[in-house]
């Protein structure tokens, strides 16, 4: 029998980049591929990339010319695939290039150029595929691409539209995870509320059910798994406050990651925004009214061309009335592609860079006194890493690697994974500190 062929892997960009990553390291796996975890213990290597601003470009690249000299045989896929000439000036020995949730086609490169014999002894990959998080939470990726035009983003020209998954696919992968032992799913897509628009919310079928293909029927049969249930990339369609019921009622967690980007009308306008015309503020407030533990997470840009100081200044006030839970902000940056580049009023880097310290200085003291307030309060947390130092967890109102931590300094027997009760007794602007709660 010939020696299992090893494929290596880097993954840059976002959970949806990620997903990409865990399909095609499944497909590959599945055909007896060995996954290397070096670059030397590696037959060939795939590198899937972002594109989405110009540092991302940058690491792209950067990590494509590591893996050629590192290795030799490169094959790309991902976002910035979509704009091969890019790759292919600066890094023209690369054996293929695709774009981006196109694992079919990287295989055929890899089959191409390192064919693996069918060997039913090492074909082998769990029900759950193969996944690049640890074993208690995971990505679930539930469509594909966007249908928006926002002038500072180029992710529809890479993606493509909005191609919504399958329901019965959908909740059949959220099965098979939860059964793994996965105890947090973190549903993402580009645009999440937008789920089942593109095959006008047709009903699909889950467990001989129907189940209609809109994110409120999906979160309903989501919940019934007993897992902790987050949305990302919600953008605050009327159709959200159907979820707040779900929320309020601990179905799924009462976390929404909601993309404003900017508070002024004539800015989002610019951005052209989806829901810009929307009063956030009233919403925050009725979200709040019907579930008043959610968490609300969001983003923005400052220094968008064209932002004169006073429209910034809205924003400011916006931040500081909204209260947001967890806010991140960028400095605007042209990216190869986006329409906005063409607008007028660009601003120097130093004003946008100094636009969006101030913001984010705002946002730490109301982070920390939100945080302040849950000092002498009973939460439940999901453990991430046990160590001789402690216990790091997260609460309902902390999403992996982008926002806080809760740090458990009691020692005790536990391991990633398990639920805990604990009693927070201390807060800074990022994190809580807490320690078990004892009846």
């Amino acid at each position: 029998m010939s020696k299992p062929k090893r494929i290596g892997l880097v993954s840059l960009g976002c959970p949806k980049a990620l997903v990409d990553s865990e399909q095609i390291l499944t497909k590959l796996r599945a055909e007896g591929y060995i996954i290397s975890p070096s670059y030397e213990g590696a037959d060939l290597v795939v590198v899937n990339t972002c594109g989405f601003i110009d540092a991302a470009v940058e690491e792209s690249l950067d990590a494509i010319g590591e893996a050629l000299a590192e290795n030799g045989k490169v094959i790309v896929t991902g976002c910035l695939g979509a704009r091969d000439e890019v790759i292919r000036k600066v890094h023209p020995q690369v054996l293929a290039i695709t774009g981006p949730h196109a694992s079919d086609e990287v295989l055929q490169h890899v089959h191409a150029h390192l064919p693996q014999p069918h060997d039913p002894f090492t074909s082998l990959v769990p029900p759950q595929g193969i996944k690049l998080t640890p074993q208690h939470f995971a990505y679930l990726k539930i469509s594909e691409g966007c249908n928006h035009s926002c002038t500072f983003c180029i992710i529809p020209s890479l993606r493509g539209p909005l191609v919504s998954r399958p329901i019965g696919d959908v909740l059949q992968e959220a099965k098979n995870l939860a059964e793994a032992g996965v105890r947090e799913l973190l549903v993402i897509s580009q645009d999440t509320s937008a789920y089942g628009v593109d095959v006008k919310y047709r009903t699909g079928f889950f467990g001989g059910r129907p189940v209609k293909t809109r994110l409120r029927e999906l979160c309903e049969a989501l919940a019934e798994f007993g897992i902790w249930v987050r949305l990302h990339y919600v953008y605050p369609y009327p159709s959200v406050d159907d979820l707040l019921p779900l929320m309020a009622e601990g179905r799924i967690l009462p976390y929404l990651d909601v993309p404003f980007q900017h508070a002024n009308p004539r800015i989002l306008k610019a951005m052209k925004r989806p829901a810009s015309a929307e009063n956030n503020l009233e919403r925050i407030r009725a979200w709040r009214a019907v579930c008043p533990d959610i968490t609300i997470r969001s983003t923005f840009i400052a220094g968008f061309p064209g932002e004169t100081d006073a429209e910034f200044e809205e924003l400011l006030a916006f931040i500081e009335e909204a209260r947001l839970d967890r806010v991140g902000c960028f400095a605007y940056s042209p990216v190869d592609g986006a329409t906005a580049n063409a607008l007028p009023g660009a601003l120097p880097d130093e004003v946008r860079n100094e636009r969006c310290r101030r913001l984010m200085e705002i946002q730490e003291d109301i982070s920390a006194d939100l945080l302040a307030a849950k000092i002498g309060r009973e939460i439940e947390v999901l453990v991430d890493a046990v160590d001789d130092e402690g216990t790091i967890a997260r609460s309902a109102a902390d999403a992996p690697e982008i926002d806080g931590l809760v740090f458990i300094n009691d020692f005790f027997d536990t391991e990633p994974g398990d639920f805990l009760r604990v009693r927070v007794v201390d807060a800074d602007e990022h994190d809580l500190y807490a320690e078990i709660a004892r009846d």
